[in-house]
């Protein structure tokens, strides 16, 4: 048998042993010709067609979840709450509103190179990709499904969808969505609005969400002073917020930050934004210490109260404000801010004793307000609202529940000057006209009698005194007489056009309206002197500088006006006002000083329910107003016996801190003095008892004694006032001498008051 045959027949036998196995060679083919075993399902046609299946399988999964997973018509709640920032005028901030520390701003107000070491670090490709980053999710699904946590991968406008749209859960669900909405988000929007958002909603640490808050909360500054450096600290900070804090870290922490610092200007270098040589120049700035976020304690939240009503007048309703993102800038001076609540600390609280109940209720009583204006811009540069939003919730300098009292008469006198009004003898008006000064006198050519009561029922003159006497004494019985003279309803619109407000139960046609007895509060009294300071021109006080929303527009409406009245009006009644102060006996003598020049008007209310000093230099504006207000009942109470003493009228506390404040703030200025060239005084007018009929005053209309300061007290708040004695009241009523003009030094005329409690204060 040759080889040929040996070999067929080996091969014969082999396919007898085994049947079911190769028949010929390897080909795999059974007796029949087809394959057999697990090869059957692995060949080279289904493998490519399954994957090929498989890709268009997930493409038309990727399109149905495209169209079917909607873009959220609205943010997350955490989105886009913010906060408000409030400041002084100096930009330093004041103040933070809101349960978010979160200011948005727009993209321009970010340092370029501070965007970019974000970009850097987080998403090189930003400007490049589709929003996503295909390999990069494929991670992050795949370890989110093993219970790995994150990998990280996602682009910046996943993020930005994440923080703006979404939870921050790690479900495979939400990452789907992540996906799908980050490629509708990066069609629709621009890359830079993108990039916005990001830096706006990412947090940062210390309680601080988006990039200013983050500027401020670590380096103190605004974030359009960010640099670099500060930049790139920022955008390693957000990988791990409270490990990366360097105020805080373990060395650990210390140690990655510094690395992901170092990785975000490398990072820059690589991509051509950042010069080799500069970068290795650079170092990481430490960030400041944390300080918790600016409160609204002390007179703060009053501030923040008189903004928001000034926002509202302007149309900005409670609402808007509260949904955040404000940053406002008040006109309030730092310094002249702590001068006046030094002031009131000194001159008023250090005096109360507020938890003896029993032995002095009035002191529990005692609620101060105050506003202090720069004349010539309007600007309330400083304000007074109370102990504190937690003792008082509502500011008294706004509170219009009191009336101004005598501090209403140069109104009175102002609108008598500007429509040229005659007295009942048909003599014009000015401040060397003669009036009747008895008190309780009964006012003639009223259809509505009125016979006011001087303070203590005290009469002036004999029975004649000059209206600029009257002033300076704040002579009840004169200005009944000159407003109904002059005319309430002419009287009311000059006030009006002063700036007062007609609220409701404004007194029509009423001859008490000229001892204040509508109601107002320190901001606008403020403004009916700084008209008068301003030579007429209408003064409107305005709190807010500025105020910025990214989404709204404000415009403070201008704080000067038109003439309100003539420049002549005005400044007579200034130069009537400085005798206020400067005439020994006038009821704002106290708060005369050679520090400065000053013009002022007292005011105390019927009862002594509230007492008044609006005073004024050529440079500033101030109201000062105390008032009394049960603490269990809020109704109004007196105010006499406040701090153990007699009778608290404006020029009694509120006139302390009026000068304290004063002297405090013009302290080493050359200040100024008042320009009254237009002043007409008018001519000196002879007496005559022929239009003002004078009753015979009863024996209670004599002055009171005053006794002089303690001696074991220099402190001349220390006087107190007692009743008449029968045995020592002269034989007839005081009778001050008219004077052509006023003059610092007024011969005759009342003893001088008690420089607490003068008795020539009117109601």
């Amino acid at each position: 048998m040759g080889r040929a045959e040996a070999r067929k027949a080996q091969q014969q036998r082999g396919a007898r042993r085994a049947p079911g196995g190769r028949a010929k060679g390897t080909t795999g083919k059974g007796s029949d010709g087809k394959r057999s075993g697990i090869r059957r399902f692995f060949t080279w046609k289904k493998i490519v067609g399954t994957f090929l299946g498989g890709i268009l399988l997930l493409m038309a999964t990727a399109v149905i979840l495209y169209f079917s997973v909607n873009e959220p018509t609205d943010p997350n709640k955490q989105a886009t709450l913010q906060s408000n920032t409030y400041r002084y005028s100096d930009g330093s901030i004041m103040a933070r509103t809101g349960k978010m520390n979160r200011e948005i701003l727009p993209i321009d107000k970010i340092p370029p190179d501070v965007r970019t070491a974000f970009i850097a670090i987080e998403n090189k490709s930003f400007y490049k990709d589709r929003g996503i980053d295909v390999m990069g999710v494929a991670r992050g699904l795949f370890n989110t499904v093993r219970g790995k946590g994150t990998a990280g991968g996602s682009t910046i406008t996943q993020q930005y969808v994440k923080n703006y749209y979404l939870t921050q859960d790690q479900s495979p669900t939400r990452k789907i969505r992540e996906l799908v909405i980050s490629l509708k988000v990066d069609r629709r929007m621009e890359k830079d609005e993108i990039l916005a958002g990001y830096l706006n909603t990412n947090f940062y640490g210390r309680n601080a969400y988006g990039i200013q808050a983050a500027a401020q909360a670590f380096y103190g500054v605004d974030a359009d002073k960010l640099t670099l450096e500060q930049g790139a600290y920022l955008a390693a900070v957000i990988q791990a917020p409270s490990q990366y804090d360097l105020a805080t870290a373990g060395p650990n922490g210390t140690r990655l930050v510094n690395i992901r610092f170092n990785a975000v200007l490398d990072n820059m270098v690589e991509m051509g934004e950042l010069d080799e040589a500069k970068r290795k120049t650079m170092s990481l700035p430490p960030p400041i210490k944390p300080k918790p976020l600016p409160g609204m304690d002390g007179q703060k939240g009053y501030l923040v109260q008189a903004a928001s009503e000034e926002l509202n007048k302007q149309g900005i309703t409670d609402a808007q404000i509260l949904a955040g993102g404000w940053n406002i800038t008040l006109n309030v001076d730092k310094a002249k801010q702590a001068a006046l609540e030094k002031a009131v600390q000194d001159e008023l609280e250090s005096k109360l004793d507020r938890k003896d109940t029993k032995g002095k209720p009035q002191d529990q009583s005692v609620q101060a307000g105050a506003t202090s204006v720069d004349a010539k811009t309007g600007a309330i540069v400083a304000m007074y609202g109370g102990q504190g939003l937690e003792e008082k919730s509502a500011s008294n300098a706004l509170r219009t529940d009191y009336q101004p009292g005598s501090t209403f008469k140069p109104i009175v006198l102002a609108s008598a000057l500007e429509t040229g009004a005659t007295t009942q003898d048909g003599k014009p008006i000015t401040p060397n006209t003669l009036y009747d000064g008895t008190s309780k006198r009964q006012v003639v050519g009223s259809k509505i009698p009125f016979n006011p009561q001087n303070q203590d029922n005290r009469n002036f003159g004999d029975p004649m005194i000059t209206v600029q006497d009257a002033t300076n004494f704040s002579v009840n019985s004169v200005y009944a007489q000159m407003i109904v003279d002059v005319k309430p309803p002419a009287v009311k619109k000059t006030a009006l056009e002063l700036g007062m407000q007609d609220r409701e139960g404004w007194p029509e046609d009423k001859p008490a309206m000229a001892l204040g007895t509508m109601s107002a509060n320190t901001v606008e009294m403020a403004g009916v002197y700084a008209t008068l300071d301003n030579h007429g021109k209408k003064v409107t006080p305005t709190i807010i500088k500025s105020a910025e929303h990214k989404d709204r527009e404000f415009k403070p409406e201008p704080a000067i006006g038109s003439q309100a009245i003539s420049r002549k009006t005005a400044d007579t009644v200034t130069k009537v006002l400085t005798g206020v102060v400067n005439d020994e006996g006038g009821s704002g003598n106290k708060v005369r000083s050679s520090a400065y020049e000053a013009a002022g008007k007292t005011g105390t209310t019927e009862s002594n329910v509230a007492g008044w000093f609006t005073g004024y230099t050529p440079e500033l504006v101030t109201v000062v107003a105390m008032f009394g207000e049960d603490p269990t009942t809020h109704s109004q109470v007196t105010l006499t016996g406040t701090a153990g003493l007699g009778r608290a009228g404006g020029s009694s506390f509120p006139a302390s801190i009026w000068k304290a404040y004063t002297l405090a703030v013009l302290k080493g200025e050359d200040t100024g003095k008042f320009d009254l060239k237009e002043a007409e005084m008018g001519a000196v007018q002879a007496p005559s008892r022929s239009a003002t009929p004078s009753p015979t005053p009863s024996a209670s209309s004599q002055p009171p004694v005053t006794t002089s300061p303690s001696q074991n007290s220099p402190d001349p708040s220390k006087s107190t006032t007692k009743s008449p004695d029968p045995t020592n009241t002269p034989t007839k009523p005081v009778t001050p001498t008219p004077t052509p003009t006023p003059t610092a030094t007024k011969t005759g005329g009342p003893k001088p008051p008690d420089p607490l409690f003068p008795q020539s204060d009117g109601h």
